[in-house]
């Protein structure tokens, strides 16, 4: 056996594998770019070497890079993980070049089984059923544009994971699908060799785990479901299928053995199938995963073997000891943990975690790479973690991995943890009637995402709580000499405003509604919230002007505006677009002083491998543009800024005037009187009121609220000093 390892990867799956060799006593290696310095897998390894900046190109794809870092730490064996460089047959070869051990299969099995269209070709002549397919070209993409042949489904001929997968339901779609996922397959690949194939519609995902050694042993750990997918990724996976017979179980693991023997497979792989949803008997070979899967604990724990231990036994020399699969026991589910927001069509997020809690306890097992403090960015792919939930019978599985969801804290970073709950109490999921589909019906049958009022006022009053007070005068609890007042905070949530009043500490009303009693405390990290006779605990984490408040599996960050906007105000200024994920401006299709209509695209803004178009929101002139192509943005970083085309006086209605003010601070006339209001002047409109300093609207003269102020100081002043 190896005397220490180094793990070419990052994130949980880095860490996942430390854990194994730490288990069998052996050292472990961990790499990281700039932006990984702090990682969690840095930490939990032996040693940790620095491979680059954070471009993927340049530290965990450099091959250079990570031969020199496992010399230099005298590791003499490298495991790729799964993702960059774990399927590439250079790769490989360079480690056997360097007298390092690749843990993983040799690299003519990654190639033969890397390219999908040569290893349909290799397992249909070993007698495994495959989905017919059409490769691309001008003729073929002629006679599919003219023909009958949709749905289908275009993928890149290299890679996996479904990126770069684009599906086809028009016939007049299929030349920008091919040029996205040409481009999508070039970046993610370098490889922008396509292929098509009939889509199947409402299918199963069913993949077989394979395991076999050098000296010709080949057997299958059964199966697992991955049809709970979105955007062709995986979210939810289930050992065993609830799907399938051991009839059926058989003849999918036979074919699966005969794949991986066709190619002179070694170490752990999977076979994944696309099955007909109303009939078992039609499964299709779709590719072959050449090292370990995301989905891989499932297996663990029906079976009870550490596919990561024999991976390295296997690549130690190792043969397989048994011939058989242990018998299953018991059901086990994963649920993908996913930096990204299921509010704004799941586009990839970021940040920095600010809270973090895991679930633990029996039969709950959670693979990560976070960590409290830790950056999430868009140069990695936004999988966080996995929480893994085993039980006797699926219901039992299903309740514990629910319950551990539930328990999960995640504050500073939007994540689908909510998203995934509402997935597990789906009652086709409950049943067991997957497809690929599924979680998408899921996701748009949703009611919009909102903000509850015990939420909305335990902000308000986390606020209250923790803003500091300069003098007793401004102290923010609601205190005037005529009695307490109403102290007002305005939020936004997402592209929502809300505003809450609290009054003493001790009544809250959000929105129109009226007081409602409400108390709040901390107690350590958490905020106790007393809310109309109910005792509610959230997770809370606070952020400049945003408060982060956690519960149930849920999060909701609520940023505290400066000021209200003003009331019946015209909505015709200028429309200022913004970035709605983190990530890298590709393509910029509009400039300076453009004509645009509602719905133009005006730039492409990709992260983690996925690509967005940005549209105008309404009619316009491009006025500023601040996106370039190959630009790093910020989520809700400024893009564009679309303005009206006609003028402010031609949005006036007929007969109207303006009034104008004389200069002012802050809107409050200079010494007496009220402040007038710009807006164009109609029969019976009520003038706007003052707006005081505690935020409300009254008529009480600025210069009599100050005076008030000034003579309290007088008198605290005046007060006898201890």
């Amino acid at each position: 056996m190896f005397g220490k390892v180094l793990i070419a990867n990052r994130g949980e799956i880095a860490t996942r594998v430390i854990r194994t060799l730490r288990r069998l006593g052996i050292g472990s290696v961990a790499v990281y770019s700039d932006a990984d310095a702090a990682a969690r897998h840095v930490r939990a390894a032996d040693e940790a070497v620095r491979i680059g900046p954070a471009p993927a190109a340049e530290s965990y794809l450099s091959i250079g890079r990570i031969i020199d870092a496992a010399r230099a730490t005298g590791a003499a064996a490298i495991h790729p993980g799964y993702g960059f460089l774990a399927e590439n047959a250079a790769f490989a070869r360079a480690c056997a070049a360097a007298g390092l051990v690749f843990i993983g299969p040799p690299p003519e099995a990654i190639e033969a089984m890397g390219d999908k269209i040569a290893a349909k070709a290799t397992v249909a002549a070993a007698g495994v059923p495959v989905v017919p397919e059409v490769p691309v070209d001008p003729t073929t993409h002629s006679i599919l544009l003219n023909g009958p042949m949709v749905p289908l489904l275009v993928k890149p001929s290299a890679g996996g994971g479904g990126k770069g997968m684009v599906l086809v339901r028009d016939a007049a779609e299929l030349p920008a699908a091919i040029e996205s996922a040409k481009r999508m397959a070039k970046a993610a690949f370098g490889d922008d060799r396509l292929l098509i194939e009939r889509y199947i519609d409402r299918p199963r995902h069913i993949e077989i785990q394979v395991l076999a050694d050098a000296h010709g042993n080949v057997m299958h750990l059964g199966e697992r479901e991955c049809s709970i997918q979105r955007r062709h990724q995986k979210v939810i996976e289930e050992a065993p299928s609830p799907f399938l017979d051991a009839e059926h179980r058989a003849a999918m693991g036979g074919a699966a053995v005969e794949a991986a023997r066709s190619v002179g497979y070694a170490g752990a792989g999977t076979i994944e199938f696309i099955v007909n949803g109303g009939d078992p008997d039609e499964f299709f070979f779709m590719e072959m995963n050449t090292r370990l899967q995301v989905e891989h604990p499932v297996t663990e724990l029906i079976t009870g073997l550490d596919l990561v231990e024999w991976q390295l036994r296997v690549a130690a020399g190792e043969a397989l000891p048994f011939t058989t699969a242990p018998a299953a026991r018991g059901h086990a589910i994963e649920a993908r943990v996913y930096a990204e927001d299921p509010a704004r069509g799941f586009l990839p997020t970021g940040g920095t975690v600010l809270a973090l809690r895991e679930p633990a306890g029996e039969h709950v097992r959670v693979d990560s790479g976070l960590s409290a403090g830790a950056t999430v960015t868009s140069a990695y792919d936004p999988m966080l973690a996995k929480v893994i939930a085993w039980g006797e019978d699926r219901a039992t599985a299903l309740r514990r991995l629910d319950a551990a969801l539930a328990g999960t804290v995640l504050l500073g970073v939007p994540a689908n943890t909510a998203f995934l709950r509402a997935l597990l109490s789906d009652p086709d999921v409950r049943a067991g009637d997957l497809d690929t589909t599924l979680a998408e019906r899921v996701a748009d049958a949703l009611p919009p995402a909102g903000v509850p009022a015990e939420v909305l006022a335990a902000a308000a009053l986390a606020r209250l709580i923790t803003r500091p007070a300069a003098d007793p005068w401004d102290i923010p609890d609601g205190w005037r000499v005529s009695g307490r007042a109403w102290t007002t905070f305005r939020f936004r949530a997402g592209d929502g405003h809300a505003e809450v009043r609290v009054r003493g500490l001790a009544e809250v009303a959000s929105g129109d509604g009226g007081p409602v009693p409400a108390q709040a405390r901390f107690d350590g990290p958490d905020l106790v919230l007393t809310y109309d006779g109910r005792t509610i605990r959230f997770a809370c984490a606070q952020d400049g002007r945003t408060t982060w408040l956690g519960r149930g599996g849920q999060a909701w960050a609520l940023t505290e505006e400066a000021a209200a906007p003003v009331r019946g105000g015209a909505s015709g200024g200028d429309a200022t677009v913004r970035s709605p994920m983190p990530g890298t401006v590709l393509a910029v299709h509009v400039i300076p002083g453009q004509p645009v209509r509602a719905g133009q695209p005006l730039a492409v803004v990709e992260a983690m491998k996925m690509e967005h178009t940005v549209a105008a929101p309404r009619d316009g002139i491009v006025t500023e543009l601040a996106a370039k192509p190959g630009q790093q943005v910020r989520m809700e970083e400024p893009l564009a800024v679309i303005a009206r085309q006609e003028t402010p006086d031609a949005r006036l209605p007929p007969g109207a005037r303006t009034r104008s003010a004389p200069r002012d601070r802050g809107g409050l006339r200079p010494r007496r009187g009220r402040a007038r209001d710009r807006r164009p002047v109609r029969a019976g409109r009520v003038p706007v009121r003052h707006r005081r300093p505690d935020g409300e609207d009254g008529p009480v003269r600025p210069a009599r609220r100050r005076g008030v102020r000034r003579h309290g100081r007088r008198l605290l002043r005046a007060l006898p000093r201890p």
